[in-house]
């Protein structure tokens, strides 16, 4: 019987379960969209149930299947807290995007707390990550507080939630990587921190046990009850399905957003230009470190181009609206639906497009679009090499990365040439692939067989690219100081 190992791929906007052999090739997947909730300008939330359900009615497709193992990636830092004895979230899901703790964040942002976030984490003090979410559900939903000091509620990130709801209660646990983006994980001790969770004022009895990505975390109520093996946040389960194990090797993943990682090694490497420290993984009893630029619209900007502006009515078609020579006719987009990342960390600027004229066409507006993801990847890359890490070579996988012209334009903004795995979705092979290494089934020979195409630069457009992506910079400039 060959092996089978059975991935739950939980996204911002959907959920995946993927069947895959010890080959790494995908036998059979199944996919689920759902909605995001917008209750009010920043806020981005979601059903748990309807995520829950999600998964639940993906796996349902492999209910009569023999699985060895599974294994679990998912979106980073969206934050749930439900009741203990019933099971219940006690509010909607906050997801990463989300901005309404900005304004708490700046009441506590001294020299003094910023460094202590920093040094224990990695991190900025930011409403990007756990913390400032789990306070706001504990200090804004009736009761919960309460409920929170008598320990009667539980805190997840998306992990932990699912592997509590698939086991019926009995995993309480979350990895290492996830843990490093609560903003509460001390990343040197690999523990909760005392002192992080008296600044946010958290109960400690709130939150999982942390362990390593490779850990035997339970067994699921599933077909034939398989157990969790390895469990990675989705782009450090990219790093590792990007055969990006050793210091200095890096991907960029391009999703509903967009993360760029290196591996710095076995020791954390900190940086004073906004990119964060943060765990790589932890496998096989050492733990890797990394440094993360992290953009918050990519796929996104597609899905809005197709459902918000309606260009067009799938996002493949989108290629057909875009310049070949990457001309924007000098129009900017803005690409801050929820504020923006690496390396400005502003929370109040919002999306828009700048310098439309009477003679601007869809192909302006969807070739300016797309571009902005480019800079913003050519933003982190210039804050990698303020430190001295250079970029000969990038690995790019996600969803965007089956756009032809996109990987065309970003190898002509960075001016280096774009590795592309033969699967695209590298989250939840580096996690499938984490899990048959965990079970013995493969060794790290498996990475070998992993293969890349190359996208090299248009040499006779850089110039051109070079000078609109100057343009698009001096913009974002003027913006920040417009509103700070």
């Amino acid at each position: 019987m060959n092996t089978k190992i059975l991935t739950i791929d939980q996204g911002t906007t959907s959920s995946r379960a993927v069947i895959f052999s010890e080959n790494m090739e995908v036998l059979d997947q199944s996919q689920q969209e759902y909605p995001l909730i917008y209750p009010a300008d920043g806020w981005v939330e979601i059903d748990p149930n309807v995520l829950l359900n999600s998964v639940i009615d993906t796996l349902s497709a492999f209910k009569d299947e023999h699985i060895e193992n599974v294994a679990i990636t998912n979106q980073r830092e969206t934050t749930l807290v439900w009741d203990k004895q019933t099971g219940s979230p006690i509010y909607n899901a906050i997801v990463w995007q989300d901005r309404r703790t900005s304004d708490y964040c700046e009441s506590i942002k001294t020299k003094e707390v910023q460094s202590l976030v920093q040094k224990k984490t990695g991190l900025i003090l930011d409403p990007y990550f756990s913390a400032t979410k789990i306070k706001w559900i504990l200090d804004n939903v009736e009761g919960a507080r309460e409920k929170a000091v008598n320990g009667d509620l539980c805190f997840g990130t998306v992990d932990t939630f699912l592997m509590y709801k698939l086991s019926n209660g009995k995993i309480f646990k979350t990895d290492y990587t996830n843990a490093s983006r609560t903003m509460l994980f001390n990343i040197h001790t690999l523990s909760w921190d005392q002192d992080l969770l008296k600044l946010f004022d958290i109960p400690e009895s709130l939150l999982p046990e942390p362990v390593a990505c490779d850990s035997k975390f339970g067994k699921i109520e599933f077909a034939n009850n398989p157990e969790i093996n390895a469990v990675l946040g989705d782009q450090h389960a990219a790093l590792f399905g990007q055969n990006c194990l050793n210091r200095g090797q890096m991907k960029s993943t391009y999703g509903t957003g967009c993360f760029l990682m290196v591996n710095t090694g076995l020791k954390p490497i900190y940086s004073q230009d906004g990119l964060l420290t943060t765990l790589a993984f932890h496998w096989q009893n050492n733990c890797h470190y990394a440094l993360e630029g992290s953009i918050y619209s990519a796929g996104t900007i597609v899905q809005w181009l197709r459902d918000g502006l309606m260009l067009f009515k799938e996002s493949k078609d989108c290629e057909n609206f875009l310049d070949e020579n990457f001309f924007t006719n000098n129009l900017i987009f803005v690409p801050a639906f929820n504020g923006l990342g690496t390396p400005f960390w502003n929370s109040e600027i919002r999306g828009s497009f700048h310098g439309i004229t009477r003679d601007t066409t869809k192909i302006n507006l969807v070739t300016a679009a797309l571009a902005s993801v480019s800079y913003q990847t050519n933003e982190i890359v210039s804050c990698l090499s303020n430190i001295g890490i250079e970029v000969d070579e990038l690995k790019i996988d996600g969803g965007m990365t089956v756009n032809k012209w996109f990987r065309r334009h970003l190898a002509t903004t960075l001016n280096k040439n774009i590795m592309t795995p033969d699967n695209p979705e590298s989250t939840a092979l580096g996690v499938a692939i984490m899990s048959l290494i965990n079970a013995s089934i493969v060794d790290n020979e498996i990475f070998k067989s992993l293969n890349f195409s190359m996208t090299t630069p248009t040499k006779s457009l850089v110039g051109d690219v070079q000078n609109d992506n100057n343009k698009w910079r001096s913009y974002i400039e003027r913006e920040i100081k417009s509103i700070s």
